[in-house]
């Protein structure tokens, strides 16, 4: 695996669904920067359509990519479409493709989530939305950005969650299925984290307090019922109370 190996870009245009996808990422990076995940250039995205990677360029802002930028890889990092380098933190977003069932991976530098980095071996089980990512988020021990080692150390403390914290550097999610709705939830779980990390936090710094956080057993429940979240039937019209429907609020 290599963050850009030599390669001449195709001649023929990318395909359709191609483009697509990479509008939607274009559009699920502009959000991050919106919410106030990423300031400059500091994140980056990808998503998988087929047998190709489409990711963010290093060191454009969003809002300066359009169609014509359009950057595919191969899984072992050949550049088959694009001619702008791929962030260096490719080996990290192939890394989880490979290794886990994402077909679109969202990695920022959130502020909350990344000041948690720093105190905690696991995000404190402070509410029950830590269930949207798979039970207790890990935070991957540090390496160097654009590594192998933080790229493998990544996937460890992502092993049966989708998503997890970089020591002294910042989260990373995924999202499975389609593309757009791939992108989507990504997006949503990078949100969930952030708020999750910004609440204990908040909670820890009032003096004199010690916030409560919930039991494993508490948190189980939680995962196990938020597992279908965002996947709704529709033979049976959701419940306005059910938590599933807002996670955060349970309303």
């Amino acid at each position: 695996m290599t963050a850009d190996r030599p390669s001449a870009p195709s001649a023929a245009p990318p395909a359709p669904e191609l483009v697509d996808a990479w509008l939607h990422l274009l559009a699920t990076a502009r959000r991050t920067v919106t919410d106030g995940l990423v300031v400059g250039t500091s994140g980056n995205l990808s998503v998988r359509v087929g047998d190709l990677v489409l990711i963010t360029p290093t060191g454009v802002p969003y809002d300066r990519l359009g169609a014509a930028d359009l950057l595919a890889v191969r899984p072992d990092g050949t550049r088959v479409h694009g001619t702008l380098a791929p962030t260096s933190e490719l080996p990290l977003h192939l890394a989880v493709h490979r290794a886990t069932p994402a077909t679109a991976v969202v990695h920022t530098h959130a502020l909350h989530a990344t000041a948690l980095s720093l105190l905690h071996d696991e995000v404190p089980a402070a509410h029950y939305v830590g269930g949207l990512l798979g039970g207790p988020v890990r935070v991957a021990p540090y390496a160097l950005y654009g590594s192998r080692e933080l790229a493998e150390r990544t996937v460890d403390a992502l092993r049966d969650r989708t998503g997890c914290l970089l020591r002294n550097h910042g989260a990373v999610t995924y999202g499975t299925g389609a593309p757009a709705a791939a992108l989507d939830q990504a997006f949503d779980r990078t949100a969930q984290l952030e708020w999750l990390c910004r609440l204990w936090l908040t909670a820890a710094a009032v003096p004199g307090a010690r916030p409560t956080l919930l039991t494993d057993a508490q948190l189980a429940e939680a995962t196990e019922r938020l597992a279908g979240y965002g996947r709704q039937d529709p033979r049976s019209p959701r419940d306005p109370q059910d938590p599933q429907d807002s996670p955060v609020t349970g309303d």
